[in-house]
């Protein structure tokens, strides 16, 4: 059953601003298993953006917003396919099983402009 649903958009230029601004952001807002996983990427940048709407759209898509759980609690990890999975813990996975929340589905795109995220969360 599906106990919700969230999106997410991020503009990827404001976000490297955000980003070059303040330095520090990077290991505030991201695990070190994702910033491992883009340290080869030429651009790691659009590939963040989607990271962090992932993190918005779980927000949704619990009914919550911003400052309910820490941007550690939820991540992103990939298959050796390339398929993204979330990864959900501490106060995100208390506030997941509350709502009955056991499973999570997502999709992540970006092009060079837009990167985006949508999240279905499931029993």
């Amino acid at each position: 059953m599906i106990r919700g649903i969230g999106v997410d958009a991020v503009d990827v230029e404001r976000f490297r601003t955000a980003l070059t601004r303040t330095v520090s952001m990077r290991e505030r807002l991201f695990t070190a298993t994702e910033l491992a996983e883009l340290a080869e990427r030429a651009d790691q940048v659009p590939s963040l953006a989607a990271r962090f709407a992932a993190r918005e759209a779980v927000m949704k898509a619990m009914g919550v917003g911003l400052g309910a759980f820490g941007f550690h609690d939820v991540w992103v990890e990939c298959e050796e396919s390339g398929r993204p999975i979330l990864r959900v813990t501490a106060a995100a996975l208390d506030l997941a099983r509350e709502r009955g929340i056991g499973t999570w589905h997502l999709s992540l795109t970006h092009t060079d402009s837009t990167a985006i995220a949508y999240v279905v969360a499931t029993d």
